[in-house]
């Protein structure tokens, strides 16, 4: 699995950190979206498919 997140059309919502937080952070100076691992451990799968699910903006998306 490959993460990303665009941040241009994240709105900062943070719920991403909040689901999966060993793969994504907020930016502290904007508090946009900073993925903290691109290749994520496979034991964190479903939560990082659910911060994609459940971002407002669309913003995380992940590949097989």
């Amino acid at each position: 699995m490959r993460v990303s997140a665009d941040r241009t059309v994240c709105i900062g919502a943070g719920l991403c950190a909040l689901t999966a937080p060993t793969t994504f952070d907020q930016d502290d100076n904007d508090g946009l979206v900073k993925v903290l691992t691109p290749t994520p451990d496979p034991t964190t799968e479903n939560e990082v498919r659910e911060a994609a699910d459940i971002c407002p903006s669309g913003a995380v998306t992940f590949t097989e």
